[in-house]
């Protein structure tokens, strides 16, 4: 039997990906350079996981954990957006992916998934503190690399406050599994499913983050009507109570906002430090969907504070030194 690896895409972990081929079957050989725990075993015992859930989901061939190497199934060249960016019907594709969703959220959420023969980690859950770890990144990195350290630390703790009150707001704590960077990059079409990729990050949290991500995705530009009836469709299929639906919206536009101010910061970090400058392009577009948000009332203090500290013109730009 003939093998051949050849390296394929890329992502904004530590990771790499190769295809294997043995004869006329193919593999993905992932190689972790970082953070092996998360990257090799907490990916792989996720998707086993979500797997036995009926979540399509890579299964693992072989793994060398301790070189830092596993070997997982195939699902293929294309991700969704390659399907979408195609299709005259882009709704279609978006509904499936809330039905991952709901399928997901459908799932007993646990604290403890196995790995190994005896051994467990925890999920983390979506409280206060992480969502605020996560917009930080915002203010590490993104804030003072357009504005400069002193000027930056000014205006940190002003944004922080309003932050802390949106994030009290937030109804429902964590009572479902969030994927938690569920957007059509991450769902590969295979063997005429949906299969779910990058779960590694998986955590317990607010149903609406998911959907959040999905609709509000900074590397595909989602029409507004797909955007309203993808939210529409969740609301008509979910399990939540009719009179806590109301509550869904203010959620969505929270985590939306707190996503994206993440984003701000991991790609300006990739850029900075990684030297991934490619990231940058969708600095812009992130903004116009922070904007898009906040016109939701609750944001008020928010967008004043905001349109003061990055204006029109530094929202706009998409190269830095």
């Amino acid at each position: 039997m003939q093998f051949k690896l050849k390296k394929i895409r890329s992502d904004a972990s530590f990771r790499e990906f190769f295809r294997l081929h043995k004869g006329k079957k193919t593999s993905i050989i992932v190689v972790a350079k970082k953070e092996r725990f998360k990257n090799l075993i907490v990916y792989s015992a996720i998707n086993r996981f979500l797997r036995k859930k009926g979540i399509y989901t890579p299964k693992l061939i072989s793994q060398h954990f301790k070189e830092g190497i596993m070997e997982i199934e195939d699902f293929g060249n294309n991700t969704l957006l390659h399907h979408v960016k195609r299709s005259k019907n882009k709704l279609n594709f978006y509904k499936k992916c809330v039905d991952v969703i709901l399928k997901i959220q459908k799932i007993k959420p646990v604290r403890k998934i196995k790995f190994g023969s005896s051994k467990y980690f925890n999920l983390s859950t979506y409280n206060t503190a992480n969502l605020h770890k996560e917009s930080n990144l915002f203010f590490d990195w993104y804030l003072p690399g357009v504005l400069g350290k002193k000027k930056s630390s000014k205006y940190k703790k002003i944004i922080k406050k309003e932050l802390n009150k949106l994030y009290k707001k937030i109804f429902f704590k964590h009572q479902f599994i969030v994927h938690r960077d569920f957007h059509v990059s991450n769902i590969m079409p295979a063997n005429k499913k949906l299969g779910v990729i990058d779960t590694q990050d998986a955590i317990l949290g607010n149903p609406m983050y998911d959907l959040a991500s999905l609709v509000d995705d900074v590397r595909v530009k989602v029409p507004s009507q797909i955007k309203r009836k993808a939210f529409q469709y969740y609301l008509k299929n979910c399990s939540i109570k009719k009179k806590q639906i109301n509550l869904l919206k203010n959620d969505f536009d929270i985590l939306s906002i707190q996503r994206n101010l993440k984003i701000l910061g991991i790609f300006y970090r990739l850029f900075k430090r990684d030297n991934k400058p490619q990231y940058l392009k969708y600095l812009p577009y992130t903004w116009n969907l922070i904007e898009l948000r906040m016109k939701n009332k609750i944001f008020k203090n928010l967008e004043i504070t905001l349109k003061e500290v990055v204006n029109k013109k530094m929202r706009k730009k998409r190269n830095f030194k």
